[in-house]
């Protein structure tokens, strides 16, 4: 039984002996990815270990059972501890997305609604940002063009996690959170207390890590650059310090001007391109292997929640059809059970 394991466990002497190379942690990238494996190999490992050591259990008590009945009393509970350890490592071997571990970049744009629909991406900024901040996350402002009353047309955040290992990764938690989210609300535009529906949507990528991931071909690229701006298009800049980068083979656009130095956007330009890459390209390879695409990203197309603060207190997901009654504490990032419930509707989906 579990003769794979074998494989697994020689795979993790050999992560460990690259980790006590001082050369690896040099090169900071490699490092990561070493680890990362390193993590997820040893839940495998552990849960391994436990299992040998209960089959060894199991079979001493048997056989002392044959000269002492009182040994034959532990017999039931050792089988049990053995079934859940069974189980335990069962689970483990099951093939996971490769890129749980990864940390992610977040675009969050306005969507139908106006003014509303910007005030609503800034609510839906605060509430993952607040989300990170609980499971001790870090998050970078990347690209802001906010709207004259406050809110964003397009923000974009990278949130980087705390460790290595894949079950708490950041895109694990939040790869499933891609689609349209809808609010219906009396919006502070409004003056004479008229509900309104307005709709934002988010796209979640896995950020790379390396820039061998992901090839990017300099000749594949038109590079523009402008002066930035601030609400209602003032120029905020006297140079131009905006970059805008097209990738000509798949028509992807990235426009950076959060910072003052046109070779810090092209930077976060570059990296933002990368990721949407990643995701192109992991979409591909589950396409071949006749998965569902929906496993990498939703498309702007996809509604996947309503947050209803009308004549009735309400956030729902139309995927999952969970749904809480404090859309207040939504928005301050409690978001725990529509993450977990995502993470159980995609499971079944590709079951």
């Amino acid at each position: 039984m579990f003769e794979s394991v074998s494989a697994l466990l020689a795979e993790h002497d050999d992560l460990q002996q690259q980790l006590s190379d001082p050369e690896l942690h040099s090169d900071p990238a490699r490092s990561k990815r070493v680890n990362r494996r390193y993590a997820e190999l040893s839940r495998i490992v552990a849960a391994h270990a436990a299992w040998t050591q209960g089959v060894e259990d199991l079979e001493a008590a048997r056989e002392l059972a044959k000269d002492d009945e009182s040994f034959a009393e532990e017999i039931p509970a050792l089988e049990e501890s053995l079934a859940e350890a069974e189980e335990k490592l069962r689970r483990l071997l099951i093939p996971r997305d490769p890129d749980d571990a990864r940390d992610v970049i977040m675009e969050i744009k306005a969507g139908e609604g106006g003014a509303e629909s910007m005030l609503f991406a800034a609510d839906l900024l605060r509430m993952y940002l607040h989300y990170a901040e609980s499971k001790g996350w870090k998050t970078e402002l990347l690209e802001r063009t906010e709207s004259d009353l406050g809110g964003y047309k397009d923000v974009q955040i990278a949130v980087k996690g705390k460790s290595t290992d894949p079950a708490e990764g950041v895109w694990a938690h939040l790869k499933y959170e891609g689609g349209v989210h809808r609010v219906q609300r009396v919006p502070a535009t409004e003056s004479q207390g008229r509900i309104h529906t307005s709709a934002a949507g988010v796209l979640v990528f896995p950020e790379v890590d390396e820039p061998e991931e992901v090839e990017i071909n300099p000749n594949d690229l038109k590079i523009d650059v402008f002066r930035s701006s601030g609400p209602g298009g003032q120029s905020v800049n006297t140079t131009d310090s905006a970059v805008r980068i097209t990738h000509l083979p798949t028509g992807i656009v990235v426009s950076m001007q959060n910072e003052k130095s046109q070779i810090q956007n092209r930077a976060a330009a570059m990296r933002v391109l990368a990721s949407r890459l990643l995701i192109l390209q992991r979409e591909a390879e589950a396409a071949q292997k006749k998965e569902l695409a929906g496993t990498i990203a939703a498309s702007w197309g996809d509604q996947m929640r309503s947050y209803v603060l009308a004549s009735y207190q309400m956030v729902k997901d139309l995927r999952t059809e969970y749904e809480v009654n404090n859309p207040s504490a939504v928005f301050d990032g409690d978001l725990d059970g529509f993450i977990a419930a995502g993470i159980r509707w995609r499971k079944r989906k590709t079951e």
